[in-house]
């Protein structure tokens, strides 16, 4: 935990193609920590439109962003654009270096993967995704928040909430995370037990795959080439597999 009395400055990556529950359900507990400021960090100052259209503002560009002491960097179809985008690449190595935690939520944990961040590290990331963290160096772990150090991945789109509370704690305690879900009302009850690959009916699990396979197979074409560009042994992956 770190002293209440040290403010912490707070940072959200914003681009094209986000999956806006990505950035929004982290932004509900990351902006109510204590004694922080919360903004939200694009490459410009253009508004963005998420997977589904909604329209999203930065409040400033990547290039006015102070150091961060923590950074979020949220996942979504648009995460193919930044995988081989050396100024947003850049910033984010740039600022994690500095921070004292990293949060990716989602496909996120690929964009940090790019970045160079997952060697050696144990992550998770959206199921359909899941098989490609060995490309970035990294170990996955079948969980909806895996903690590494200073690193907290959160698996797919609505882990990010769960995720954002265990980043609370681990910055401020856990009374203060508790505050934050009670304010939130954050206990849910899903009417359905079909939220993951294990629990969907094979149905529906199938033509989900169908509809994410498109992305899917250009996620692992982009990861290769990042893995080639890191140095990550491919053939030994596959083997492995």
């Amino acid at each position: 935990m770190i002293a209440h009395d040290v403010h912490l400055r707070i940072g959200s990556l914003l681009f094209e193609g986000v999956d806006q529950i990505d950035l929004t359900g982290p932004f509900e507990v990351l902006s109510r920590i204590p004694n922080s400021t919360y903004r939200i960090y694009g490459k410009t100052m253009e508004p963005v439109r998420d997977i589904k259209g909604l329209r999203l503002t930065p409040d400033a560009t990547l290039a006015e962003a102070p150091p961060l002491d923590v950074l979020h960097v949220p996942g979504g179809f648009g995460q193919e654009a930044l995988m081989e985008d050396a100024e947003v690449l850049g910033w984010i190595n740039r600022q994690a270096a500095g921070a004292c935690r990293i949060f990716s939520v989602c496909t996120g944990a690929l964009i940090c993967g790019a970045a160079g961040l997952l060697k050696g590290r144990r992550a998770t990331t959206h199921w359909a995704s899941f098989h490609l963290l060995p490309f970035f160096g990294a170990t996955p772990v079948d969980a909806r928040v895996v903690v590494d150090g200073s690193y907290v991945f959160a698996a797919g789109v609505t882990a990010g909430i769960d995720g954002a509370l265990r980043l609370a704690a681990e910055l401020r305690g856990d009374d203060a995370a508790r505050a934050i879900q009670l304010y939130m009302v954050y206990a849910p009850e899903p009417p359905f037990n079909s939220g993951t690959p294990e629990t969907a009916p094979p149905e529906i699990l199938q033509r989900t795959r169908e509809v994410t396979r498109a992305i899917t197979a250009q996620r692992e074409a982009t990861a290769r080439r990042v893995a080639a560009r890191l140095g990550v042994a491919v053939r030994e992956i596959e083997r492995a597999g």
